[in-house]
């Protein structure tokens, strides 16, 4: 089978890694990121700001109620348009609070995560040539009894304390987990990895390997609604995460099963997805992963086997700070945000454990922080002026929906995590002093729930 692009027909070979044309804008990282603006889209970007902030729907700051990679996200998937991008920001931000996206990030139980995480593309540890995340699929994993198991299971059991809108279905939620994961997590770790090229422009997009071999024609069709359903809303909510999708291991049917998922995708989406044969997969992949960071099983140097934890990538290893004990990253939700003066980020894994689902709010490690919005060093205090304290910020839709770890400038360096905090859902601390969260919430739709150990 030649290397196919997604919507071309006949066939054509993978370019390098380079940009293309749609609609008169160039497509292809970093064409259209933050840095990397044509002037049409500086002024698209700049009409969608008032835009939005005229519909109540954003907040300059500082610091801003969403970062400049998440709108810019909303106009490249509506190609530029303005009206077009708002349409899609406004139902996600109704999306987001009916479902209490940041409750479900915060409190999904960590079991529950794992499952899923199991389940579904899960990131190897390592990033292509532009410093992109690169994520692995094993579809074959997924048969009928697997995902009616994992169905039941999250019908049944204890996922979060989000409350839904009713429509969108527990299985769905927890896997909107994992796309929280990689834009809080995934993302902003690579952006701030300092050996990567356009070191300027933050991280926004993934690369993937799907691997269909082995699956039969049945398993496909009977896959078809969840996959469905859960493209639909992703390319709905998380516009413009996804970049190069590598298809492996196509069988002869596969062009049947391509004609129901090329539907589930924006045309832009589908231009980037591309189906591989045998015989030149390895040399493609080789053209945007070095090869150190494929897996074997597909002809490069990587230990890595489905389900198991990232093989971080060794300048991960180089660059962190690790802290509290932590040689990896631990199982579970976690996200970054700034701390002291924003030039260093902190990990904090968050979500529940055990049978009464209490709390985790632990500090993993430090990273220097590369990328820094210009509107916050506009806003950096003056020499001896006390850094005002920060909320988290992350390339999702929201800024500011995780608890934040206390940096109190009375508190010693060892309270600012020092394992797990004693704090429930109702904001109860160790020490019986009340924290109301549901005010912490209101100012521009964030979170900061600060905890100082006396």
């Amino acid at each position: 089978m030649s290397v196919k692009s997604a919507t071309s027909d006949p066939a054509h070979k993978v370019a390098s890694p380079g940009a293309a044309s749609v609609g008169g804008h160039e497509i292809g990282y970093p064409h259209g990121h933050l840095g990397h603006l044509s002037a049409d889209e500086e002024d698209a970007f700049r009409n969608f700001k008032l835009f939005l902030q005229e519909k109540g729907l954003y907040k300059p700051g500082p610091p801003p109620s969403h970062d400049d990679q998440t709108l810019i996200r909303f106009l490249r998937a509506r190609r530029w348009v303005v009206q077009d991008a708002y349409k899609q920001f406004s139902e996600t931000e109704q999306w987001r609070t009916a479902n209490h996206l940041d409750v479900l990030y915060d409190t999904i139980d960590i079991e529950a995560y794992e499952q899923t995480r199991r389940l579904y593309p899960q990131w190897t540890g390592r990033r292509d040539k532009r410093g992109i995340p690169l994520y692995l699929f094993e579809i074959r994993h997924l048969d009928s009894k697997t995902v009616s198991t994992y169905e039941k299971s999250a019908a049944n059991t204890f996922t979060s304390k989000a409350e839904t809108d009713g429509h969108t279905p527990p299985k769905l939620l927890r896997l909107f987990a994992l796309y929280e994961n990689l834009t809080r997590f995934a993302q902003p770790l690579c952006t701030n990895l300092p050996d990567r090229p356009h070191h300027e422009t933050p991280i926004t997009l993934s690369t993937n390997i799907v691997d269909v071999s082995g699956v039969s024609l049945r398993q496909f069709w009977n896959l078809k609604s969840h996959m469905q359903a859960a493209s639909t809303l992703a390319t709905a909510h998380y516009p413009e995460t996804l970049d190069r999708i590598f298809i492996i291991g196509a069988p002869m049917f596969f062009s049947t099963v391509w004609g129901w998922i090329k539907r589930w995708f924006d045309p832009i989406t589908v231009s980037k997805i591309f189906i591989l044969g045998h015989h030149e997969m390895k040399s493609t992949l080789e053209s945007f992963v070095d090869l150190k960071n494929i897996p074997k099983q597909y002809g490069g140097e990587l230990e890595f086997a489905w389900g198991e934890m990232p093989n971080l990538d060794p300048v991960i290893r180089e660059t962190v700070a690790w802290e509290n004990g932590h040689t990896a990253f631990p199982k579970g939700p976690m996200y970054w945000r700034p701390i002291g003066d924003g030039d260093v980020m902190e990990c904090v894994a968050v979500g529940t454990v055990g049978p009464d689902h209490e709390p985790r709010l632990e500090r993993v490690c430090t990273i220097p922080r590369l990328v820094k919005p210009a509107a916050e060093d506009a806003a950096a205090p003056a020499a001896g002026e006390e850094a005002a304290e920060k909320p988290a910020v992350t390339t999702g839709v929201e800024t500011a929906d995780a608890p934040a770890v206390s940096t109190n400038s009375d508190a010693t360096s060892s309270t600012v995590v020092d394992g797990v905090q004693k704090l429930d859902i109702n904001g109860t601390l160790e020490n019986n002093e009340s924290v109301d969260l549901s005010e912490k919430r209101q100012q521009d739709g964030a979170q900061t729930v600060q905890t100082t150990v006396a």
